[in-house]
């Protein structure tokens, strides 16, 4: 016998054990898993008592002579039943809990000092006897009363009643008394008590406590103890007289006995045998009951009615009151009486439960029946063809289709889904009704509700992502990053709507995939520039013909999920027209708070948007309507510095267009100074687009040099080739003539001498003849083989600085700087551009003197900020002339021209004034600016110098122009810091407020010339 282990996976389910609940409205007792006990508790049955009157527990002891149990007997053969109470006072065994020594008994008179000592959670054999104790702890049990012979899990959360319980454990009197609390006046007992309730109840203490116990317990012996849960075995009733002391608490009690009965008395045995016979329909009902009967009567040693009593009603789901009731009655016959009721209550449970089963087997055998006939239906229609049209069908595929996403799926969309459904099987199939619902359908059906991807939250495998797909792009990466780590530390990802602004080519659209990569999402990419038409992000109403649902809609049923990402390009091109205003349509589509329940006009259900990571791309973001800006983060991308271009074009760009070339890596070499030459002197706009397509250009020449090459080879092979027969043929005719003069003497004997002179010095000439074409074919395949040789060595293309030209043809920009030192009048300024920055000269000269001629001319296509900002210049140069040099009039009587090339490009900004107001002061004054100088920064009427945008294209173009010293506006120092280091590596920059820092900066004495 293995103990208590031999429990199957039913009884491991049962909330309670021995005797606890087995009614679901009883599930709030502790449970005590009996197959996995807690470590400390593996030997569970223990030794208790060697005495006669304190015999060992019935459900841990068994006869040692007899292995079957006397209840099992009683079960199963009611009339031949036979009470025979041997073993009463007799020796009693226990068996361990480990199944390994299941064949293990020991006396239990017999204390084991070894067995103690080598298991330390067994209990030794307790002296005095468990009678012997009169004052105990009180320990209160909340849901249900502890019956003698049976387990329960305690919840102990006083921690100096734990104390105490751990301290009479270790005093080798293991020994508490469990009682029932009262219910409070207003409770009900049947109701189950909250988790409030149970915090109250612990939380009494002392006299309060000791009025709400009943007075009727049971004395428990505290098998273990781990943590806060104390496990009790209960041996007897106990009867409180009075409280010792208040915390804890502790009563002295009287020890009670059942009153005396008379075991052959037949009042006595027929309720027992109704007690069993009730027990044993029960049990033909419940598997749960049949596992605690089997549990126990392996168990029990020596079966008594009193035993059955208690047994029956601590399995049964009787309330905690009707427990008590049956704990706290002395009579057996009144207990076995109780007891009989309950179990009674139990069968009439039973019966219910055993009715609602059938009801339900039978409904759902009913449908079964009904769907396995349908079935049959639609096998015969479909064998015999009397199926006319495909209504059935299509039902059945839209059906099948949404049936995997049934769970997931909000069930307003369901709702719409089976309205369909029901609507397109009373419409013809010829209508124009029938087609537009099984479009309608189509798309509801085909969409992915509830479906997400499982998103990656690795940043390090995502920064790897990224990093292989792009050089650089700092900002964007982490941000994205920042995006991975939220959703690992949240468990789930929300949708976030992104801007990516910057000049062309310089990777927004190509990040959006690389994002979707790293990110394990799903890519999906539309573009709205130029769209005009609000029915594109929104669709079309349904009444309409050649109606479709948004773009939105359609991308989640091409990609297959919800939480796609999806990249809207060029959202600052939007277009206006007839058909509405889309950017006012993308505002619902790009908001957090109202995508959750986006309507689209087709489909006209709510559609949760709210996982959709959005990636919008722009070049200027001025032009996007400022509710859509507001609604979008803005992540800046400056153009690339020849350093980040030259790694672009070494790592990126190369690798991949001589892939798509099909040329290896052997066959071609693309040195550093000629990519260099190619950035600087063809691609010097702030993207790398117009780089990758040069690339492409070199490497589309090389490829057509290789073909060539290889063509070429293949030729002078094979012209080597036909050579081989036509010197086989020549020798033979040589040989053949001598062959001829050596058969036939006679005839060149015959012949006239002078013929035969010429005969001979026509064979001395074929001879010569034949020698020297010998030779040369000979001479001629040599060459041919050199020349094989000599071009498969030089199978090698380089491409450097000095053929650069052959390949993608002349310079098309030249320096930006026009002068090495700039003369009096030209300052150099930094401009901000849609490509990037660039270097602007402005260039002021003097055009005629005369009393009062003062004016100022301007050109250039200049806008209309900018030719505000010139007439401040003029203002604040006169102003700083008149302060500086007092008599000197120029501004007064000269007429004077600014002119800011290239005069063909429109040019607008508030960002020149510093700059033109330096041109003016430096032909004023006849002094040159200082060498490698630029500056930028709006100037204002007082000389205050105020913030502009575009660091750090403007500091890049200055790098491009070999500028050394730059001049910057003080509340730029910021952006200026944010830069890389390679960015802001060797120049000398300074952030001014007022403008008389420049002049300073400037025109200073040790670093100007002055002029005559």
């Amino acid at each position: 016998m293995k103990g208590l282990t031999n429990l199957d996976a039913r009884t491991q389910l049962s909330p309670l054990r021995f005797g606890f609940s087995i009614d679901g409205s009883l599930r709030h007792e502790p449970t005590f898993n009996f197959q996995n006990p807690i470590p400390s508790f593996i030997p569970m049955l223990k030794l208790i008592a060697s005495s006669r009157n304190h015999r060992l527990h019935p459900t841990l002891l068994r006869p040692a002579h007899d292995s079957s149990s006397p209840l099992l007997k009683v079960f199963g053969s009611l009339a031949g039943l036979s009470w025979r109470n041997t073993n009463v006072g007799g020796r009693y065994f226990f068996c361990s809990d480990s199944g390994d020594a299941s064949d293990q008994v020991i006396d239990a008179g017999v204390k084991a000092p070894e067995d103690s000592h080598s298991k330390p959670s067994a209990i030794v054999p307790t002296y005095p006897r468990p009678e012997d104790y009169l004052t105990v702890l009180a320990l209160p049990l909340i849901h249900r009363p502890l019956f003698p012979g049976f387990y329960m899990p305690v919840f102990v959360k006083d921690p100096k009643l734990l104390a105490a319980l751990q301290e009479s454990r270790e005093r080798q009197a293991p020994y508490a008394g469990a009682f029932l609390l009262k219910d409070e006046p207003e409770a009900d007992p049947n109701v189950v008590s909250s988790s409030d309730t149970d915090k109250n109840i612990y939380d009494l203490k002392g006299k309060e406590l000791f009025n709400r116990l009943h007075e009727v317990g049971t004395l428990a012996q505290i098998s273990s103890i781990h943590g806060d849960q104390v496990i009790l075995i209960g041996h007897r009733r106990l009867r409180i007289t009075e409280m010792v002391s208040e915390d804890p608490l502790t009563v002295k009690v009287d020890h009670l006995k059942d009153k005396t009965y008379n075991k052959d008395d037949d009042i006595i045995k027929a309720t027992s045998f109704e007690v069993i016979s009730t027990l044993r329909d029960v049990l033909k009902t419940s598997s749960l009951w049949r596992d605690h009967v089997q549990t126990y009567t392996k168990h029990i040693g020596d079966f008594t009615y009193p035993r059955l009593a208690d047994f029956g009603a601590a399995i049964s789901g009787a309330n905690k009151l009707q427990c008590q009731q049956v704990l706290e009655e002395l009579d057996v016959y009144k207990r076995l009486k109780l007891t009989l009721e309950l179990v009674k209550k139990e069968m009439e449970i039973s019966k219910i439960q055993e009715s609602i089963a059938k009801a339900i087997e039978e409904k759902i055998s009913g449908e079964q029946r009904r769907y396995l006939l349908n079935e049959q239906l639609k096998a015969i229609k479909k064998e015999l063809g009397l199926e006319t049209d495909d209504k059935t069908a299509l039902t059945g595929k839209f059906r099948e289709r949404i049936e995997p996403k049934r769970e997931k799926c909000p069930s307003h969309i369901l709702q719409v889904i089976d309205e369909e459904l029901a609507k397109l099987q009373l419409l013809e199939a010829s209508s124009s009704e029938f087609s537009v619902t099984r479009n309608y359908l189509d798309w509801l059906t085909a969409l992915p509700w509830g479906e997400y991807s499982d998103e990656n939250f690795d940043v390090t495998r995502a920064q790897k992502i990224l990093d292989e797909d792009h050089y650089g792009l700092t900002d964007v990466k982490e941000r994205i990053l920042e995006f991975i780590a939220v959703g690992k530390l949240r468990g789930t990802s929300q949708g976030k709507i992104i801007c990516l602004s910057g000049p062309p080519g310089v990777g927004k659209t190509s990040i959006g995939r690389s994002i979707a990569r790293a990110l394990n999402r799903k890519f999906f990419r539309f573009s709205v520039g130029g769209l005009a038409d609000v029915a594109e992000i929104k669709g079309h109403r349904r009444t309409y013909i050649g109606a479709m649902p948004g773009k939105m809609v359609q991308c989640l049923k091409n990609v297959g999920t919800a939480n796609p990402l999806v990249l809207i390009d060029e959202i600052d091109k939007l277009g206006r027209g007839h058909a509405g205003d889309p950017a006012s349509a993308l505002l619902e589509l790009l908001d957090p708070e109202q995508n959750a329940n986006f309507l689209d006009h087709y489909l006209d259900v709510p559609i949760d948007l709210s996982k959709v990571l959005f990636v919008c791309t722009a070049n200027v973001v001025e032009m996007i309507p400022n509710p859509l800006l507001d609604r979008m983060e803005v992540v800046a991308i400056a153009g690339y510095i020849t350093d980040e271009k030259m790694h672009i074009a070494r790592d990126y760009l190369e690798k991949t267009t001589r892939e798509a070339c099909g040329i290896k890596l052997e066959q071609v070499e693309v040195t550093d100074a000629a990519l260099l030459a190619l950035i600087e002197n063809y691609c010097r706009e702030a993207g790398v687009r117009n780089l990758q397509k040069h690339i492409e250009k070199i490497y589309r020449k090389i490829a057509l040099q290789l073909v060539r090459q290889g063509e070429m080879i293949d030729a002078t092979i094979s012209g080597a080739q036909n050579m081989e027969p036509i010197k086989d043929k020549v020798d033979s005719d040589v040989l053949g003539e001598n062959t001829v003069e050596k058969e036939n003497p006679k005839l060149v004997e015959g012949s006239d001498p002078e013929k035969l002179g010429e005969t001979c010095e026509v064979d001395e000439v074929q001879t010569v003849l034949s020698s020297n074409q010998s030779h040369s074919l000979e001479v001629t395949k040599e060459s041919m083989e050199d020349k094989e040789i000599e071009t498969k060595t030089i199978e090698k293309v380089l491409v450097d600085e000095s053929n650069l030209a052959d390949y993608v043809g002349k310079p098309v920009f030249h320096a930006e700087r026009i002068y090495d030192q700039t003369p009096v009048g030209v300052v150099m300024g930094l401009a901000w551009t849609a490509m990037g920055g660039s270097t602007l000269y402005i260039e002021t000269t003097l055009v005629e003197e005369g009393e009062g001629k003062g004016s100022l001319n301007l050109t250039g296509q200049l806008g209309d900020v900018m030719k505000e900002s010139a007439q401040i210049a003029h203002t604040v140069s006169r102003a700083i002339l008149l302060e500086r040099e007092p008599e000197n009039p120029f501004f007064a009587n000269s007429k004077l021209h600014l002119h800011v090339p290239a005069g063909a490009t429109p040019k607008d900004g508030p960002s020149a004034g510093c700059t033109m107001t330096t041109s003016l002061l430096s032909l004023a004054m006849r002094k040159p600016v200082k060498k490698d100088l630029a500056m930028t920064g709006e100037v204002t009427l007082t000389g205050k110098i105020l913030p502009i945008g575009g660091v750090k294209e403007k500091t890049i173009a200055a790098r491009r122009s070999e500028v050394k010293t730059i001049i910057f506006p003080s509340a730029n120092r910021r952006d200026f810091d944010e830069l890389a280091p390679n960015v802001k590596e060797g120049l000398d920059v300074h952030f001014v407020d007022n403008y008389m820092q420049i002049f300073n900066l400037a025109f200073g004495d040790d670093q100007s010339q002055n002029i005559e």
